[in-house]
């Protein structure tokens, strides 16, 4: 599978960061040593908790050769954050961390609630584990994907690519509290308003669609490509101030006790 697209990626960067500034508004860390960002994309959000606690060693930690390689193209100071390319399910810190924050990464990670005791052994005694996941996988956007790919013309290219997996929230909840944790969680629904022409494929193709998209070859992608997009048109219309995508996520805090 193609590496990621940083530019594309941070097409809308705004709107895909406003998760995480809320997830991070409810970490209750005060002076954390270290902090470490999990799937930390190009980098633009880990640079952010700088500001948030600027005496942290600050870690980003992506499996992404492009994104790691983006991120390290702003360094240039004292405390920029040290980049580590690697699987989320294989890293391991060299000394326990105070905060992990993982914003829209363990989703791709198959049962990543499997995941959460061990990085829950990563933190400190007073450490902080903060996620956020999509739980939109039974939106138009990815229905219509679904359906799609299953179509004959294209399911034979597409056996095993890599889809991304939502677990309930709730059962996060009491995996993390029956390990001795507070825990803070919610899910909510942002409305994003896109521009442009056929914005919800160009969101979700530098995301949910992406292994799809790679995995077929130039002729069929095109094809493929013209279809969805008329899909997803379909499913959100365009209006005279923009085209509305409601996109459903989970949060998830736990203080360890």
């Amino acid at each position: 599978m193609a590496d990621w697209d940083p530019g594309l990626y941070l097409r809308y960067a705004d709107d895909r960061g406003r998760p995480f500034f809320d997830l991070l508004a409810r970490v209750g860390a005060e002076q954390p040593r270290r902090v470490v960002d999990l799937g930390c994309g190009p980098g633009n959000l880990t640079r952010t908790l700088g500001a948030r606690w600027p005496g942290a060693e600050l870690i980003g930690v992506d499996s992404s050769p492009a994104m790691i390689t983006r991120a390290r193209q702003d360094d240039g100071g004292p405390t920029d954050p040290s980049w580590v390319r690697a699987d989320l399910r294989d890293w391991e810190p060299d000394e326990p961390v105070d905060v992990i924050i993982s914003n829209a990464a363990l989703q791709w990670i198959p049962d990543h609630q499997q995941l959460l005791p061990r990085l829950l052994e990563m933190l400190t005694p007073d450490g902080w584990l903060a996620y956020q996941v999509p739980v939109n996988f039974n939106e138009p956007s990815h229905r219509l994907l679904r359906e799609l790919s299953a179509d004959p013309r294209f399911a034979s290219r597409l056996d095993g690519v890599a889809t991304m997996r939502q677990q309930p929230t709730a059962d996060a909840v009491e995996l993390l509290a029956g390990w001795g944790c507070t825990v803070d969680a919610w899910e909510t629904t942002y409305l994003h308003v896109l521009t442009g022409p056929d914005p919800v494929f160009s969101w979700i193709s530098g995301t949910g669609a992406r292994p799809t998209l790679e995995a077929l070859p130039d002729s069929l992608r095109a094809t493929f490509s013209a279809e969805y997009r008329k899909l997803l048109r379909q499913a959100y219309p365009s209006r005279p101030f923009g085209t509305v995508l409601p996109f459903p996520r989970a949060f998830v805090v736990a203080h360890r006790i």
